[in-house]
């Protein structure tokens, strides 16, 4: 089994396009034996303050009219929630079970919050999906979130999605990503570099 890792935030819409387009190119060369182990990029701690709901609703709402037109269909700005560190502990929680289930809640809990519109800040929400799966986690324990915090400030992270080959960190592959004069972003899809970071992962 081939183990991409990357670091990046549940909340961070960024990352929701590059862990789909990766998905899906996988799914399209029927790879079964590369996997993704999303580990915690935090930007609430990184930024030392929560994210603005309204911020990313913008970015949502410029990566949908440039880029993405048919994802983000769900998200709704008021279910945004006010901090991702118990998602995320639900996410390293999976992780400790098995790669695939870890993998599986990271990417549920991205489409729960960008294509459902759910607020994956509620207890209850969180406890629901451990349920199912027979996950155990403390939710008030973030721990290893912020030691995979601290291993990606080792190991250079650069932002919210930054994912490591065995040859090799590619931040953002799948985005060429600027801001004009007015702070929106301009989007333009990066396909010399994904295919880059593609050929890493499974060639």
């Amino acid at each position: 089994m081939t183990v991409i890792e990357v670091f990046a935030d549940v909340g961070c819409p960024f990352n929701h396009v590059g862990l789909r387009r990766f998905v899906e190119h996988r799914a399209a060369s029927g790879r079964t034996d590369v996997t993704l182990r999303v580990r915690s990029w935090p930007l609430e701690v990184v930024n030392g303050q929560p994210l603005d709901a309204h911020f990313i609703a913008e970015e949502v709402d410029d990566i949908r009219r440039q880029i993405a037109p048919a994802m983000f269909a769900g998200f709704v700005e008021s279910s945004f929630p006010t901090t991702f560190l118990p998602a995320l502990t639900l996410a390293a929680a999976a992780y400790e079970q098995d790669l695939a289930a870890g993998e599986e809640i990271s990417l549920t809990l991205r489409d729960l919050l960008f294509e459902q519109g759910v607020d994956i800040g509620q207890t209850d929400v969180l406890l629901g999906l451990a349920d199912e799966r027979g996950i155990t986690v403390d939710l008030d324990d973030p721990s290893p979130v912020l030691r995979d915090h601290a291993d990606g400030v080792a190991r250079g992270v650069v932002g919210s999605p930054h994912f490591f080959t065995a040859q090799g960190g590619f931040f953002c592959p799948a985005l060429n990503v600027s801001r004009d004069d007015t702070g929106h972003l301009r989007l333009i899809a990066d396909t010399e570099g994904f295919d880059r970071f593609i050929a890493d992962c499974f060639d």
